[in-house]
C-alpha cells in the first residue's frame, strides 16, 4: 500500500504542475506578458498557500531530465550560418563572460559580504555565471528584435552551461578538497570539455543521421529525437566530457541534415510534438523555480538579519548586472573589429543594440540547480557555512533578473527604437521569391513537353504561383496593387471553401453518415490546406 501511495502523490504532483504550467500560460498569453515570469511568479505566491505538497528542486532531476531535451531543442531551431558568424562574440560571452563573472563576485564577496570568503565567492560566481535566455528570446522574438541579437544571446546560452559547469567543478574542488587548480591544469580541463565534447556529439549525430535514413515513419521518428539528447549527454558525461556541447554539437548537426532525412508528414509530427514537449518542461521547470522559496527561507532562516538578506540580495543582484554590462561593450567591439579584420563587413552593432544584450542576463534553473548541489562540508569534514547563504543569492538573483529584467525588456526595446517591423523579411522574401520562379520555369517547361492536353490544369497552377508571386516580388510596380489584391482574395475565398467543407463533414458525422476514422482522414486534408492559407495571410505584405 506505501508504494500505491508513493505513487499516487507522484501522480498528484505531476497533475499539479501540469495544470499550473497550462492555467497560467493562458493568463501570461492574456496579460501579454511572457510565460516564464508569470510561472515564476505563479510558482512563488502558490508556494506559500497551507498544505501545498512540497516539491524539491533534485539537481540530478535538472541536469539529467529537464537540461538535455531543452538544449537539444535550442540547438536544433539555431541557425548554424548565424551561430557561426557570430562566433566571436558568442565565444566572447559563453567563455570570457563566465570567467569575469566567477572572478568579480569572487572579488566582491570576498570584499563587501562578511559570511563569504574568497574561495566561496569563486563558487557562488561559479554558480550564477550562465544566463537563461529562455525568457529574453521569447520576449525579443515577439517584439521584433533585431534577429542578429537573438542569434547572439541563443548563441551564450547554448555554450555558457558547459564554462558554467566548469566553474563550478573547479568551485567545489576548492571548497571540498582544498585544492586550488593551477591555470594550465584548468585550461587543459577546459579544452578537454570542448573538444572530448563536440566530438562526442557529433559522432552519435553522424551516426543518428546515417540511421534516419532507414526510418520514415512519424511515431519511431519521435521516439529516436527523444533518445539522441540524452544518449549524447549521457555519453558526454561518461567520458568526462561536456554533455551539454556533446548535446548542442548533436542538435546542431542534425537540425542541418533533417531537411533531407525527414518526409514532409514525419516533420510535420516530430516538430508538433517537441513544440509541446519544450513548452511543457520549460512551463514545469519555470513553476520549480517559484516553488523552491519555502526550502531557501527554511535553510537561511535565524542565520542572517531579513534585512541584511534583503540588503545582500539586492546589491548582490545589482553587482551581477553591472559585470554583464562591463563585459558586454568591449566583447561585442572586439568581436566587430575581428570580423573586419577577416573580411567579414557588416553592420556595426550599436550602443543601443550591446545595451540590449546587456540587460538580456537573466538567470534560470541551472544556476538554482547549482547552488543546490554545493556540498555541504569542507574538505575537513566541517559543515560549509555558507551554502545556504549561496542558495539564498542565487535564488535572489534569479527573481530580480528574470523578473525585473524580463518585464522591463519589451519597454527598453521599444523605448530604445529596437522593435523591428513585423512581416516578411528581405532574405525570407528572396527564397520565396526564387523558390516561385523556379516552380514557374518547371510548369513551363512540362506544358511544353505535354503539350494542350493538360493545359487546363497548367493554366490554373500557373496562375495561383503567378498570384503568389506578385505578393513577395517588389519588381511588380505596375499590375502588383492589382494582383496583390486579387491574391488577397483568392486566399480569403480558398480559406472559406475549406471551412464550408469542414462544416460539412462535421455534419455528415452528426448525422451518422460517415464514422469518425472518415472525418479525420479529411479533417487532417483540410487543416494542413488551411494552414498554407493562414500563413500566406500572415505574411502578407503592402
Amino acid at each position: 500500500m506505501s508504494s500505491v501511495a508513493t505513487l499516487h502523490a507522484v501522480e498528484a504532483v505531476i497533475l499539479l504542475l501540469l495544470v499550473m504550467v497550462a492555467g497560467f500560460a493562458v493568463i501570461a498569453h492574456r496579460l501579454k506578458v511572457p510565460y516564464p515570469i508569470v510561472l515564476v511568479l505563479a510558482g512563488l505566491t502558490i508556494s506559500f498557500v497551507p498544505h501545498m505538497p512540497r516539491i524539491p528542486l533534485e539537481p540530478s532531476l535538472v541536469f539529467l531530465i529537464f537540461l538535455p531535451p531543452l538544449l537539444y531543442s535550442s540547438a536544433w531551431s539555431t541557425s548554424w550560418r548565424e551561430f557561426r558568424s557570430n562566433l566571436v562574440v558568442i565565444a566572447l560571452l559563453a567563455f570570457g563572460l563566465v570567467g569575469f563573472t566567477v572572478w568579480g563576485v569572487a572579488e566582491f564577496s570576498d570584499r563587501f559580504i562578511t559570511a563569504l570568503d574568497w574561495k566561496a565567492g569563486f563558487l557562488l560566481g561559479a554558480v550564477i555565471s550562465t544566463t537563461d535566455a529562455i525568457a529574453a528570446t521569447s520576449i525579443a522574438r515577439s517584439i521584433g528584435l533585431p534577429r542578429r541579437i537573438v542569434d547572439i544571446l541563443e548563441g551564450e546560452s547554448l555554450l555558457n552551461d558547459a564554462t558554467g559547469l566548469l566553474a563550478l567543478e573547479i568551485g567545489v574542488k576548492l571548497i571540498t578538497s582544498g585544492e586550488t587548480p593551477t591555470i594550465e591544469s584548468g585550461m587543459a580541463r577546459l579544452l578537454y570539455l570542448v573538444v572530448a565534447g563536440l566530438g562526442i556529439g557529433l559522432l552519435i549525430g553522424v551516426v543518428v543521421g546515417w540511421l534516419e535514413r532507414f526510418i520514415d515513419d512519424g511515431p519511431v521518428e519521435l521516439v529516436v529525437s527523444l533518445i539522441v539528447p540524452y544518449a549524447a549527454y549521457l555519453a558526454g558525461e561518461e567520458i568526462h566530457a561536456s554533455g551539454v556541447l556533446a548535446v548542442v554539437a548533436c542538435g546542431l548537426y542534425l537540425s542541418r541534415q533533417s531537411a533531407t532525412f525527414f518526409s514532409p508528414s514525419v516533420r510535420m509530427q516530430v516538430v508538433g510534438a517537441w513544440d509541446a514537449l519544450t513548452f511543457v518542461l520549460n512551463g514545469i521547470v519555470f513553476v520549480l523555480i517559484g516553488l523552491q522559496l519555502p526550502y531557501v527561507l527554511a535553510a537561511i532562516h535565524g542565520q542572517y538579519g531579513t534585512v541584511t538578506l534583503v540588503e545582500y540580495g539586492v546589491i548582490f543582484s545589482v553587482i551581477l548586472i553591472l559585470l554583464r554590462m562591463v563585459w558586454v561593450f568591449p566583447a561585442v567591439k572586439i568581436a566587430s573589429f575581428v570580423r573586419r579584420v577577416t573580411g567579414h563587413e557588416e553592420k556595426k552593432p550599436g550602443v543601443r543594440d550591446i545595451f540590449v544584450m546587456g540587460w538580456t542576463g537573466m538567470r534560470g534553473v541551472i544556476a538554482l540547480a547549482a547552488a543546490i548541489s554545493v556540498p555541504e562540508l569542507r574538505a575537513n569534514g566541517q559543515p560549509f557555512g555558507p551554502r545556504n547563504l549561496i542558495v539564498f543569492l542565487t535564488f535572489c538573483v534569479i527573481l530580480v533578473t528574470l523578473v525585473l529584467q524580463g518585464l522591463t525588456l519589451p519597454s527598453l526595446i521599444r523605448a530604445l527604437g529596437l522593435s523591428g517591423e513585423k512581416g516578411m523579411e528581405p532574405e525570407e522574401r528572396y527564397a520565396r521569391r526564387v523558390a516561385l520562379k523556379e516552380a514557374l520555369e518547371f510548369l513551363e517547361e512540362s506544358r511544353k513537353e505535354n503539350g494542350e492536353e493538360f493545359a487546363h490544369a497548367y493554366e490554373d497552377l500557373i496562375d495561383r504561383y503567378e498570384h503568389r508571386l506578385v505578393e513577395v516580388d517588389e519588381d511588380h510596380a505596375e499590375r502588383g496593387e492589382h494582383s496583390k489584391e486579387t491574391y488577397r482574395q483568392v486566399l480569403v475565398l480558398a480559406e472559406g471553401a475549406v471551412q464550408a467543407e469542414r462544416r460539412a463533414i462535421i455534419r455528415l458525422r452528426d448525422e451518422g453518415l460517415i464514422g469518425d476514422d472518415v472525418l479525420r482522414t479529411m479533417e487532417r486534408e483540410l487543416d494542413l490546406e488551411e494552414t498554407r492559407y493562414q500563413v500566406a495571410e500572415m505574411q502578407k505584405v503592402g
